[in-house]
């Protein structure tokens, strides 16, 4: 899947779908390590907060929800042009009462943010962007929760699961499903050459994610 620069809604899969292919990497990343660094966290993981993306210097993400189906995601890459663009863009001109408001305007005024896109009844939206602005950031930021293959070649890479394609498409239609349990992620993905499986922060994050409807149903009792 090609993503335009600047963005479009249309570029991202389902906020469902996208949540899926980020929680599966955060999951494959968890260590309980990293649990404990805080805020000075760096990588792919999942909190009580939603799902995050920071590399520690080209971009950094946050993808929540809202319930109700609601979800926003925002962020910045060093590609997005939107810090610097003269007039400025407002990256939150026209968004849903329903999003985190303080927050995300608070990432404005510091020249945090570069983008947000929310999520409601099926659909992606965004502010307006006036037509000399080159790239919000999304493409370099997001493509490689958006682009399946990019999903796919990152579980099966030797720093994730160290596994053949086949099993790698298996991991990841089971996490897009949500009938991913410990049992079947353990059972495909091998040793990594790197580290050693935190097997009990892999679990914790699989849970966090939610990434099994069956037992998030029974927790929930519906």
């Amino acid at each position: 899947m090609t993503i335009n620069r600047p963005g479009l809604p249309g570029d991202l899969p389902a906020a469902e779908v996208l949540w899926a292919r980020w929680a599966l990497v955060a999951v494959l990343e968890a260590t309980t390590e990293d649990e404990q660094a805080g805020h000075h966290r760096t990588g792919t993981w999942v909190d009580d907060k939603g799902l995050h993306l920071d590399d520690c210097g080209c971009t950094w993400w946050g993808f929540e929800p809202r319930g109700e189906g609601r979800f926003v995601l925002f962020g910045e890459d060093e590609s997005s042009g939107v810090r610097w663009h003269e007039p400025p863009v407002d990256v939150l001109a026209d968004a849903p009462g329903w999003l985190p408001h303080d927050r995300l305007t608070e990432l404005v005024d510091s020249g945090e943010l570069g983008c947000a896109y929310w999520y409601e009844n099926g659909v992606w939206g965004r502010s307006p962007y006036p037509a000399t602005l080159d790239d919000d950031g999304l493409d370099c930021g997001l493509s490689r929760f958006v682009d399946r293959t990019a999903v796919l070649r990152t579980i099966g890479d030797s720093d994730h699961g160290a596994m053949p394609a086949g099993e790698a498409a298996t991991l990841l239609d089971a996490a897009e499903d949500y009938r991913l349990t410990p049992d079947l992620l353990l059972s495909l993905v091998a040793e990594p050459d790197r580290r050693e499986w935190d097997r009990p922060a892999m679990t914790r994050a699989l849970e966090r994610a939610g990434l099994n409807a069956e037992v998030q149903n029974r927790a929930t009792g519906a």
